[in-house]
């Protein structure tokens, strides 16, 4: 049977580095920010959506990862750009992670392959 292994968001990072924000932490700021801008109450914002309010407000709090069918379902039901806010959370990721190098990125500048 496979191993569980879970992820401690309160562990202490190496270096004394925060730990990279999470999407669905960030996605759900969004969210919420975008509903309260435009005055919308959570319950409204969840039944133009299809969803229920307990599942809409996981999902500000960053306790659910939605698919892309309910981004688009609750970004719709705001009337939001979906390109717009996700340019936001990548502006916000970029900002709460500061001058650290993202894990896995890639350096700036032309790839070259070998022929």
């Amino acid at each position: 049977m496979a191993d569980i292994l879970s992820f401690d968001r309160n562990r202490t990072p190496s270096a004394g580095r925060e730990p990279e924000p999470l999407w669905r932490e960030v996605l759900g700021r969004s969210l919420r920010a975008a509903r309260e801008e435009r005055g919308g109450r959570l319950v409204d914002v969840a039944e133009r959506a299809g969803i229920s309010p307990q599942y809409l407000s996981e999902i500000e709090r960053g306790r659910k990862e939605p698919s892309s069918e309910m981004i688009a379902a609750v970004t719709g039901a705001l009337g939001v750009d979906l390109a717009d806010l996700l340019g936001g959370i990548a502006h916000d990721v970029r900002r709460l992670r500061g001058t650290r190098p993202a894990v896995g990125r890639r350096p700036a500048g032309p790839v070259l392959m070998a022929a």
